[in-house]
């Protein structure tokens, strides 16, 4: 349950009445967005209110009749859902911050630049957005700003999402204490154990991560496995 200093309203006028719960607005967000989120979690109070500043809690008769229960926690779901969410011009400038670092960290990791066939950083990606002038909707699931981000960045910089394949051979010296960390970066697609107790394997990972996937490998070998692109 969050602190009731740390609450907004959120509103909905239903049946010519008024309905409001204190809600955490980042959890609220959340729920609205389709994510798995208790409502317990996110109310400060189990109460509905007719206005929730005064203290004036809503009259069972209304409850019933625009929700059809008196259950605070089902009807503060709803309002939730399908209401407004109040929140401050400070929370809503956090909310659309957050947001847009995970929409430009989830591009960089994904996507490359097609005619370099490598990852842009997340400088270009940021600087692109700015360009195009995206808004972040804080209200919008992080694949829906995805989807957005992209579609308004391609007339700007060269990009797409793409996964690449790497063959991966380790020294039999690191292969059983690195066979984990380097198997389940990505897609194990196949694998063979060597003789002299070497390991080959094929990872399928986000192309915008192969600098990162180059890294794990030579710190777990010491720059002793070698490395190839196979799927362009």
């Amino acid at each position: 349950m969050v602190k009731l200093d740390e609450a907004v309203p959120a509103r909905l006028k239903s049946h010519g009445a008024v309905f409001e719960v204190l809600v955490d607005p980042d959890g609220a967000l959340a729920m609205r967005r389709g994510e798995d989120v208790r409502i317990e979690d996110i109310l400060a109070v189990e109460d509905v209110f007719e206005n929730a500043s005064r203290g004036d809690r809503s009259a069972e008769e209304d409850l019933l009749k625009a929700f059809g229960t008196t259950d605070p926690l089902a009807i503060a779901e709803i309002i939730i859902k399908k209401g407004e969410i109040s929140l401050t011009a400070e929370q809503r400038r956090r909310v659309i911050e957050s947001k847009k670092r995970q929409v430009i960290e989830l591009i960089a990791r994904n996507a490359i630049n097609p005619q370099t066939r490598t990852p842009h950083p997340p400088s270009r990606i940021e600087q692109a957005m700015a360009e195009a002038k995206v808004h972040i909707d804080p209200t919008k699931s992080l694949e829906e700003l995805v989807a957005i981000t992209m579609k308004a960045i391609r007339p700007i910089i060269p990009i797409r999402f793409e996964e690449v394949e790497v063959a991966v051979k380790v020294p039999a010296s690191y292969a059983a204490k690195s066979y984990g960390e380097i198997s389940t970066f990505g897609k194990l697609v196949r694998e063979a154990w060597q003789n002299d107790g070497s390991w080959i394997g094929v990872v399928r990972i986000p192309a915008g991560m192969q600098t990162e996937f180059y890294s794990l490998v030579n710190r777990l070998t010491k720059g002793d496995a070698e490395t190839k692109l196979l799927k362009h």
